[in-house]
């Protein structure tokens, strides 16, 4: 890996190069084996740098994977901006929003729902992946509110519907969608099926 040359920074500013230069790390090297000196020499910072905003490395990640699920629920929430014409539509721009968030960031998609970092340690990392979850039970009770989905415990759909989006979105990452295995529209056919279950 080539290092980039010493970004100048202003006062205030170092958390902020830190994390941007970890994320270009994420995303060039496919996964997070970089350590916190790897991270400060790519900045262009000293080596104690990074350690003046992040106790350890498992602290950096975490950050990495707040701001992964803040900009998951962003897309959540711009995929349903606009008046949607029905239940069904919007569950499905937002379903497609998640998986294409996922098969956009692949790495950082990963990482959040990584064991190496410790959710509940990470109190902003547990609220910001329960707001973007959030932004599912919206969707299925505003369904069942109108009458489109089934009135069955909330929680218990949206948890068979992220585990079907978030099983499609990492056998995309992997390449294992193949139209020999499941045709030419995947994502058109898994969630049709995944409908058929909610709707009334």
């Amino acid at each position: 890996m080539q290092e980039d040359s010493a970004r100048p920074y202003h006062h205030g500013d170092l958390k902020r190069v830190v994390i941007e230069t970890a994320q270009a790390m994420l995303r060039e090297d496919k996964g997070w084996q970089f350590t916190l000196r790897e991270v400060a020499r790519r900045a262009g910072v000293s080596h104690a740098a990074p350690y003046k905003h992040f106790p350890d490395k498992s602290a950096l990640l975490a950050e990495l994977a707040t701001l992964g699920f803040h900009q998951l629920g962003a897309a959540l929430s711009d995929a349903i901006a606009r008046p949607l014409r029905s239940a069904r539509a919007e569950f499905i721009a937002a379903a497609k929003a998640y998986i294409n968030f996922g098969t956009a960031n692949p790495s950082l998609y990963r990482l959040m729902f990584s064991g190496d970092v410790d959710k509940k340690a990470f109190a902003d990392l547990d609220a910001a992946g329960a707001a973007a979850f959030g932004g599912l039970l919206g969707i299925l009770e505003r369904g069942q509110q109108s009458g489109a989905f089934k009135q069955h415990p909330v929680r218990g759909q949206a948890a068979a519907a992220w585990a079907l989006v978030h099983g499609f979105t990492l056998l995309a990452i992997d390449g294992q969608l193949l139209p020999e295995k499941v045709g030419a529209k995947p994502i058109d056919a898994v969630l049709a099926s995944l409908l058929e279950g909610l709707e009334v």
